[in-house]
């Protein structure tokens, strides 16, 4: 038996399974309960991680950020498959799951942690979301300005293991505060049967 686990622990790399999401995302979209689970429905995303981003300080638990002891935002880490699903429509999804005009939270949760960002790895990110703003902003679909952060992405941090797939750990505690939050009532009025794509055409 030990001989066994020895084989499997010394087996070639080439012997795994191959990793299906190839590149990666990253969001702040207030409540990362309720963007993981959000990004998790769509075909071609992996495994969502929830976590932090936005702030210099290393390590901080789930209680440095809720109580305003760093600049971090609650931010998820989205891994995805190119080949099933682009950046521009991992965008779109995003702009449904929140209100990208409130700077100063989302819904029932304040604080600039939970305010809205979105994480750039590359220039290419970084030219799609800012394109995406520009559209959404001129599209006259809200009354304020989108106040939606375009940043590079450093030091993202993953929470406490509690908060991983809250939403299926405790399912009726998760679906209670996401309906008292009012996210999903907002998400009915706002963007309801639009299934535009917001992107500038010099973008």
């Amino acid at each position: 038996m030990k001989q066994f686990f020895a084989a499997l622990l010394l087996a070639p790399a080439f012997a795994l399974p191959a990793q299906a999401a190839d590149k990666v995302a990253y969001f702040a979209g207030g409540c990362f309960w309720c963007t993981e689970a959000d990004f998790e429905k769509i075909d071609g995303v992996g495994n969502v991680i929830s976590g932090f981003m936005g702030g210099k300080k290393a390590y901080p638990t789930y209680e440095d950020v809720a109580y305003g002891r760093t600049t971090h935002r609650e931010t998820v880490k989205v891994p995805y498959d190119d080949t099933k699903v682009s950046y521009q429509e991992l965008l779109s999804a995003f702009w449904r799951m929140h209100d990208p005009t409130d700077g100063k939270g989302s819904f029932v949760d304040r604080g600039r942690h939970y305010s809205s960002a979105i994480y750039y790895v590359d220039e290419d990110q970084k030219r799609l979301a800012e394109g995406a703003i520009e559209a959404l902003d001129k599209s006259g679909k809200f009354s304020r300005p989108i106040t939606t952060e375009v940043a590079k992405a450093e030091g993202f941090y993953p929470a406490e293991a509690y908060h991983q797939d809250y939403y299926k750990k405790a399912a009726t505690k998760y679906k209670y505060y996401r309906f008292r939050s009012g996210r999903d009532q907002f998400i009915k009025v706002y963007w309801k049967d639009d299934n535009n794509i917001y992107q500038t055409a010099t973008r």
